[in-house]
């Protein structure tokens, strides 16, 4: 749909999906081939190397600064990805939390001795809100969490965003289906995921510092796939695993941009999808 609309807008994609900034972690991330964008201008893919970390501030300087160009080039810049806090950080005035590596080094460090489940407990001690909006297995955000509350004072929502005007007067619109066909759809999609190799995708990667890294090893799929090449797991039993995870993904991701009253909500399964989300911003723009 994204493509459609670029032809038809004259537009050029702008990602904001967090793991496919990371050259060659393609086939776990669904991510197009050079081929497959159809000679679309796409910008924040293939930008970090696996060892990177990933962060929102990063991201947020970067992709604003594309939007921001695509717009002065006369063109139409088309936001696509399902990343809650890069999308939020984009779209909203968000002046993002301090960070310190001393302080996050150390709860990062507790996170490999306790693991989740503990820190998740801490959190829940010290911000009840946060560790009730924060998964349990989520150890990334949950040690941003951790630091944010001790940097600054304050609960972790209060660095949230603050649901305004969109950023740029964007046109924000979600794509969805029924959640039993959804479901069907990650089995398919995981089980075309190891099919097209990613298990040789996630070997040529470990050689070049996935383990260093700090966020592209913990991709759904990716961290799967890396506990089964080290023999925790079986194949069965990584598949199994990506599947649940991504299941639970897609979950925080609907409730979390459901929770945005701006968003237009069309359904992914019907007939003319595209034309419907191309009348919907002309009508906007109009």
């Amino acid at each position: 749909m994204a493509l459609d609309l670029a032809e038809r807008l004259a537009g050029e994609v702008v990602n904001a999906d967090a793991m496919q900034q990371y050259r060659g972690m393609d086939i776990g991330t669904a991510k197009l081939s050079i081929a497959e964008r159809r000679g679309i201008v796409h910008h924040q893919l293939d930008v970090l190397d696996v060892a990177e970390t990933a962060t929102v501030a990063r991201y947020q300087r970067a992709a604003i600064a594309d939007v921001e160009a695509t717009l002065r080039r006369g063109a139409t810049p088309i936001i696509v990805g399902g990343s809650m806090m890069y999308f939020q950080a984009l779209v909203d005035q968000w002046s993002l939390p301090p960070t310190d590596v001393a302080v996050r080094a150390r709860y990062e460090a507790q996170l490999a001795v306790t693991g989740t489940q503990e820190m998740h407990r801490r959190l829940a001690v010290v911000d009840p809100a946060a560790a009730q909006t924060i998964l349990d297995t989520d150890g990334r955000r949950i040690v941003r969490a951790l630091e944010v509350v001790e940097l600054t004072g304050h609960p972790f929502a209060a660095s949230q965003p603050r649901i305004g005007s969109p950023r740029w007067d964007a046109v924000l619109v979600g794509v969805d289906r029924e959640t039993e066909v959804l479901d069907g759809l990650i089995a398919v999609r995981t089980d075309e995921m190891f099919a097209r190799g990613l298990l040789d995708e996630v070997s040529g990667l470990l050689e070049h510092g996935l383990r260093d890294g700090q966020t592209a090893i913990r991709a759904i799929g990716y961290a799967q796939a890396v506990a089964h090449l080290d023999g925790e797991y079986d194949l069965g039993r990584a598949r199994e695993l990506t599947f649940t995870g991504t299941r639970r993904y897609v979950r925080r991701q609907r409730s979390w941009f459901r929770r945005d009253p701006r968003i237009r909500w069309f359904d992914g399964g019907g007939t003319g999808l595209t034309d419907a989300v191309t009348a919907y911003y002309r009508d906007i723009r109009d």
